[in-house]
């Protein structure tokens, strides 16, 4: 029997009982028959669940191609053929076709970091992660050929850029950080330092602007940002660095165009008068012009400005919908793609004309008729209103009869704009509503949403929730489970704490539970670059607050509802061991959740497969099915 450990802090002792669950060597047989265990106790569900994902196998094409997008001398696109699970990355000229990368040859667990063509169209910067751990390995392919240089990099990150000649990418400390960019010169060999960040509250990325005028290398904490430019593999900084002022850049011909929080929290673009109630998330520059992305009153919008003064708006064309810039890869044109739906209408990818604003369907996803989505707004305890995105089929009314699904995040000032998913639509084909909650530390109502909920203020995040929840049994919706992943796992965890008769059931996806205790470990991932979202417990009011939520130190007991847990091995973000201690200590407290772990290759947001994603959808959904049928 293990020695429990106690921690001393602030003059409080905190007993761990299951502290050796950290050690990976120890743990392993107890999580490989935690899935043992998961397995038997789903075992009666296999029907259901087979015949879930088979209706959301049926509403997936067998093949999907997306929009394609020049570059260079080239037309991109990407295509998965029947029975494949990741795809291919392709190019056309002429007539030809060409098959520049295939993921399915690189095994069942499959995520792309860069992939990156070269100016010249010549050379495939591309890196790969096959067990989940964030970690890829970046390799260069000959597109003349299609063979791959004799070198693979290991412990790369993804985002990198090309710029005279070199290719530029980040690599990661023994914390998962992004924490020095390198460059690597095709055609020697050469590999060398080009920037180090020392400060551990920072991680760096690196992009090389469409303009072709700059590499720009952005260091960035929760609250601060420092961008360089990059000249000969030497960086100069924009802007320096400032506590509290983030600040980030694109390029035109004649010069980098700057957008910050200083002098106005919701971002200004620097020359542009701001306009109130708008959060400026980013700037895109084209020739002549530049598309601002934008949210507004909750929703999503573009702005385009031009050069000679000009300037109009570009809204999503369906209700609750989302709208956002995809494949623009050429500063010289008079066109830009955008990508347009919402959790009831298909994908659709259009054409906007910069000049006249005329926008042109290019590509629709299958239409599926039949869903309506909704924006509700849920009264919190403080009187705020709190945005609820609803979907159902048409024939479900929300008259109190139908019950419901409760989707949640809330931190990091995250926006999860809505997208079709065939899951989804199998789910609510069973005459339940699904609610999305946008929950104060999220950023769909801009930068003030995300400081409402973060750091002393977290505790409000969960009281949203149990808001909407209320706001949507008052009338609306018969019963109510409640999902939700990474810190929304943390959310699902402390509310099914907080109100556990609320809820149906709880599904909370590799939860990040054991809030004090990692935040005082330095050692693993996310902590020292996290302490200004969650707060850093050494100080003894941060202790204090995050004492006062965190699901490890706030075991419930009583009548509980049905509890699923998940988590992974490889998972860097949430380490293995919070949801598998918690789910211990909520046993050894009486409950007895599912905890269903990957014990393999897997990383953090389960399945990237599109048909294993499916089959892991339709175990999650049969959980959530079952107990509000139950119930």
């Amino acid at each position: 029997m293990t020695h429990p450990v106690v921690h001393k802090l602030h003059g409080i002792e905190r007993i761990d009982d299951h502290a050796w669950m950290r050690d990976p060597v120890a743990v392993r047989d107890v999580l490989i028959s935690e899935r043992r265990r998961y397995e038997s106790r789903i075992a009666h569900t296999a029907p259901f669940r087979q015949h879930l994902a088979a209706i959301m196998a049926g509403r997936t094409p067998e093949t999907e191609s997306s929009v394609s997008w020049r570059h260079g001398a080239f037309v991109y696109y990407t295509q998965i053929d029947a029975g494949r699970e990741f795809g291919e990355f392709r190019r056309k000229r002429d007539a030809s076709d060409q098959v520049l990368l295939d993921l399915d040859a690189f095994g069942d667990y499959v995520e792309l970091g860069v992939r990156e063509v070269s100016p010249d169209g010549r050379w495939l910067a591309y890196s790969i992660d096959v067990t989940g751990d964030e970690v890829y390995d970046l390799r260069f392919r000959d597109l003349s050929t299609m063979t791959d240089l004799p070198v693979s990099i290991g412990g790369t990150y993804y985002t990198g850029g090309w710029a005279e000649g070199w290719f530029y990418y980040t690599v990661v400390d023994e914390v998962y950080r992004p924490c020095e960019v390198r460059r690597y010169d095709i055609s020697t060999g050469a590999d060398e330092v080009v920037l180090r960040e020392g400060d551990r509250r920072f991680e760096l990325t690196v992009r090389a602007t469409r303009s072709g005028t700059h590499l720009l290398i952005t260091a960035a904490s929760r609250d601060t940002t420092e961008v360089w430019s990059v000249a000969d593999g030497v960086p100069e900084s924009v802007g320096g660095r400032r506590p509290g002022v983030e600040y980030r850049c694109d390029a035109t011909l004649d010069g980098l165009v700057t957008w910050t929080d200083e002098g106005h929290s919701e971002f200004r673009v620097v020359g542009v008068p701001p306009l109130p109630g708008e959060r400026v998330h980013s700037v895109d520059c084209f020739d002549g012009y530049r598309v601002l992305t934008l949210r507004r009153g909750g929703d999503p919008l573009l702005r385009v400005l031009g050069d000679d003064g000009t300037s109009y708006e570009v809204h999503p064309p369906v209700a609750c919908g989302r709208i956002v810039l995809v494949h623009n890869e050429e500063y010289l044109t008079d066109s830009v793609i955008f990508e347009t739906g919402s959790y009831s209408e298909p994908t659709q990818w259009w054409r906007l004309t910069l000049a006249s604003g005329v926008r042109k369907l290019l590509k629709e996803n299958p239409r599926h008729d039949g869903y309506v989505s909704e924006r509700l707004w849920a009264p919190a305890p403080d009187g705020v209103e709190i945005p609820v995105t609803v979907v159902r089929r048409a024939d479900v009314p929300l008259d109190g009869t139908a019950p419901c699904l409760l989707y949640g995040y809330g931190a990091y000032e995250a926006v999860f704009d809505p997208v079709w998913d065939p899951a989804l639509s199998a789910f609510l084909d069973q005459g339940a509503v699904f609610a999305h909650a946008h929950v104060r530390g999220g950023g769909e109502m801009g930068r003030a949403w995300w400081q409402a909920g973060r750091l002393s203020r977290k505790p409000t995040t969960f009281t949203d929730h149990i808001a909407a929840a209320e706001f949507l049994l008052d009338g609306h919706v018969s019963k109510i489970a409640t999902r939700g992943l990474s810190a929304g796992g943390l959310l699902q965890a402390a509310v099914y704490g907080m109100r556990p008769d609320l809820w149906a059931a709880v599904v909370a996806e590799v939860p990040f539970v054991d809030v004090v205790t990692t935040m005082l470990d330095d050692s693993i991932p996310l902590t020292v670059n996290e302490w200004d979202e969650w707060g850093d417990p050494r100080r003894l009011d941060d202790f204090t607050w995050m004492l006062a939520y965190s699901p490890y130190d706030n075991v419930p007991s009583g009548d509980l509802p049905p509890l699923l847990v998940t988590g992974a091995v490889n998972d860097p973000r949430v380490l293995v061991h919070e949801p598998a201690k918690w789910v211990a200590r909520l046993r050894a407290n009486g409950a007895d959740p599912l905890f269903r772990v990957e014990v393999e290759d897997g990383g953090h947001s389960g399945p990237t497969g599109r048909y294993a994603r499916l089959h892991y959808e339709a175990e999650i959904f049969s959980f959530v099915l079952e107990a509000l049928k139950k119930t």
